[in-house]
């Protein structure tokens, strides 16, 4: 271990480990050398763009200490990186996360980024609702992408509505995004959003018992729906028209279910969104196509 002097030596050993481990990468990174940088970078409080020209800066023996020992726990216990470090990069902000929370990974960053162009609205303050929120990641990303935007957040769990405070408050954005505790729509103020914004449980038993261990980690509450995983994208289905603007939107990521769905809702014309960095089993329908 004391050949292991730079940032960049730590890096490539880690990916090392972690290739020999056959680790499973699938919370922010999809390959060891990746999961290895985010590991170290996080474990050294520096930014995923750190400068290549940093990468030949010792560690001191603490960082030394830390690196290592978050590597090994890495490879035996199978715990998600994002854990590990307590933090979670979505749509370029950095979130606190615990275990109470799902990690934030769905591809619904890309559009948030772009201001949900072209689908969203002329409002000038749209009314945004972001659905089982977890850690509010979507929706707080949104109320910083969108600066005269209202947000409220909704999800059952107090535990994910405290990790949810948590961020609100690192980003200063309290008199903009607010909290509910809410089994789906059953306790949120009567009004109507502009866009409601949902990543829901849509893991269906079968595959919840063929996820590798480090989903294990992951709250079940936040992953499985019933036996076929479509039981809370149904209910969402029900009851959005209710709460939708006359041109409002709604966008749900449902991932591996997005077959099932269709079969179950053939009248339905589901719009699939593709994405520029990867992802899918994201669908978008207006209040219109609820309506009818």
């Amino acid at each position: 271990m004391q050949t292991l002097i730079s940032i960049a030596d730590f890096i490539r050993w880690g990916a090392s480990r972690f290739t020999e481990a056959n680790l499973f990468f699938g919370h922010g990174t999809d390959n060891a050398l990746d999961e290895a940088a985010a590991l170290v970078l996080g474990a050294l409080h520096q930014p995923p763009d750190l400068p290549a020209s940093w990468f030949s800066c010792r560690l001191t023996g603490d960082e030394r200490e830390r690196v290592l020992g978050l590597i090994q726990r890495r490879i035996d216990e199978r715990v998600p990186l994002p854990y590990l470090l307590g933090e979670a990069w979505f749509a370029g902000m950095r979130f606190h996360i615990n275990e109470q929370v799902l990690i934030p990974r769905s591809p619904i960053a890309e559009l948030i980024e772009k201001g949900f162009s072209p689908w969203l609205g002329p409002s000038t303050e749209p009314r945004i609702l972001d659905l089982c929120c977890g850690s509010g990641c979507i929706g707080i990303a949104a109320a910083a992408c969108l600066p005269e935007s209202h947000v409220d957040l909704a999800d059952i769990s107090a535990g994910a509505l405290a990790v949810a405070k948590q961020n609100i408050a690192e980003y200063g954005l309290q008199k903009r995004v607010t909290l509910h505790q809410s089994d789906l729509f059953e306790k949120l103020p009567d009004k109507e959003y502009d866009l409601i914004v949902s990543n829901p449980p849509y893991v269906g038993a079968a595959e919840m018992e063929g996820l590798p261990d480090e989903y294990r980690h992951e709250p079940v509450l936040a992953l499985q729906a019933n036996e076929n995983g479509l039981e809370i994208v149904q209910r969402i289905l029900k009851q959005a028209k209710r709460h939708l603007s006359p041109r409002g939107i709604m966008i749900v990521e449902v991932g591996n279910s997005a077959q099932l769905l269709m079969d179950s809702y053939p009248e339905i014309p589901f719009v699939w969104l593709d994405f520029e960095r990867g992802g899918e089993g994201v669908f978008l329908l207006s209040a219109a196509d609820l309506a009818e």
